[in-house]
């Protein structure tokens, strides 16, 4: 394409993805495209849609009938892994935001991490061989584990902090750290004994009416809670504040949001519990694939998200549901103390970044091949593992040099994307415009 073909190619890609959240909140969108114009990998992980406008219809000959078709993360990048307190009450570090979960082909998550890694390791001045050997042992640890769930009745693989090294143990040790009093002194208030939420930027308060709605979406998503995870406790859930919520990142900019208040296992106030209740969106997947059969699967996207995630994720967050606003599907789970993201800001050697890469493998690998035992889907119905195993049977090496080759070339795709796109922003061309 011409630099014109393919300006043309981004800015109708973002516009049937985004436009009726642009038109509904343009101040939202111009955050988001500020943000995304800062450097090009903040300009990929906002456009998960142009990722697969161009991989979807490209050959890939690892994919078949089964691998083709398995439960995926959707927008596996490097800035999307980090800590979070499981089910069985267990800090453990793993893939997390699962928005754009989906059913696809189990190569466009590796390929989508590995293109984000090139992208770090350029914005790091590291050389493209250092660059190249990251990849691949990335790869290898993900095909290792892989192996791993095949040949070991143990499906219970996890990162804590006993078998963990360097920047995410760092990580794990730093939301071992965290309390709940300081999430909640943070964004609420004592006020005639008991929590409300503070005023501030991005908290709006609900009209009469609106906050009906809302509460009644809130009773309606605990029907959706498992019914071994919910608590037995008769205060557990009383709903003491709800807030409209707005200034989300790059993922979730233009989708409305709440913050629901609850009391948590007893009355003491360091035991509330924060939920966020979010409009879920349209998966950038099924934008590009035949999505007949699955659509029917779901409710609405927030039925899909949750089913999606507990397809991925072991042990998922026990607050993890979904409702139904104005006829639109929202996902709705806890806002955890216990979350830190992985900080890649001090991670610049090539010996550091081997350690976490080996480690995001092995995380990559868990979400394919074992899911939450709470998960009752049936549209992925066989072993991943050994779909995964028969599809690069004898050819492991030449999947690492494909993916790898991929990666580098996207990356370099991706540089040239981002100075257009910049320069469409400014010219107005992207929906809205950038004062």
């Amino acid at each position: 394409m011409t630099g014109d073909e393919r300006t043309e190619l981004i800015v109708s890609t973002l516009g049937d993805a985004f436009a009726p959240l642009m038109e509904a909140d343009p101040a939202a969108f111009r955050g988001k495209f500020r943000t995304m114009s800062s450097d090009p990998h903040a300009f990929y992980r906002g456009t998960a849609c142009l990722f697969y406008a161009d991989v979807s219809g490209a050959d890939d000959p690892f994919a078949d009938e089964r691998s083709g078709r398995i439960w995926v993360h959707g927008d596996l990048h490097v800035e999307n892994f980090g800590t979070y307190l499981n089910s069985d009450g267990r800090l453990v570090f793993d893939i997390n935001d699962f928005d754009e979960a989906y059913l696809g082909r189990f190569t466009w998550d590796l390929q989508r991490f590995a293109a984000s890694l090139a992208l770090v390791g350029w914005q790091k001045a590291l050389p493209e061989d250092d660059v190249r050997r990251l990849i691949g042992r990335y790869l290898r640890a993900y095909l290792s584990q892989v192996d791993e769930y095949r040949h070991s009745e143990e499906d219970d693989f996890a990162l804590h902090l006993d078998n963990t090294e360097g920047p995410v143990k760092e990580a794990l040790v730093l939301a071992r750290h965290q309390r709940r009093a300081e999430l909640l002194d943070a964004s609420t208030e004592e006020i005639e004994g008991i929590r409300l939420f503070r005023e501030g930027r991005g908290v709006r308060r609900l009209g009469k009416r609106e906050r009906a709605q809302v509460v009644q979406a809130f009773e309606a998503y605990l029907e959706t809670i498992p019914e071994r995870r919910r608590s037995g406790r008769d205060l557990f859930y009383e709903l003491r504040d709800v807030v409209g919520r707005s200034g989300f990142g790059i993922g979730s900019a233009g989708l409305p949001a709440y913050n629901v208040l609850v009391e948590g296992y007893s009355q003491a106030l360091d035991n509330d519990v924060v939920l966020s209740m979010k409009q879920a969106n349209v998966p950038a997947i099924s934008r590009f694939v035949d999505t007949t059969q699955v659509e029917r699967y779901f409710e609405h996207e927030g039925h899909r998200t949750v089913v999606s995630q507990r397809a991925l994720q072991v042990h998922t967050d026990p607050m993890l549901g979904y409702t139904e606003l104005d006829g639109v599907g929202y996902v709705v789970s806890e806002l955890s103390p216990y979350e830190v993201d992985l900080d890649w800001s001090n991670v610049t050697e090539p010996r550091e970044i081997a350690q976490v890469v080996d480690l995001l493998g092995r995380a990559t690998a868990k979400i394919h091949c074992a899911s939450d035992e709470d998960s009752d889907q049936d549209l992925v119905d066989f072993q991943v593992e050994e779909a995964i195993a028969e599809s690069v049977e004898g050819r492991r090496r030449e999947l690492v040099r494909w993916v790898t080759d991929f990666a580098m070339g996207y990356a370099d795709r991706v540089r040239e994307d981002h100075a257009l796109f910049v320069h469409a922003f400014r010219e107005g061309r992207v929906g809205v415009t950038a004062t």
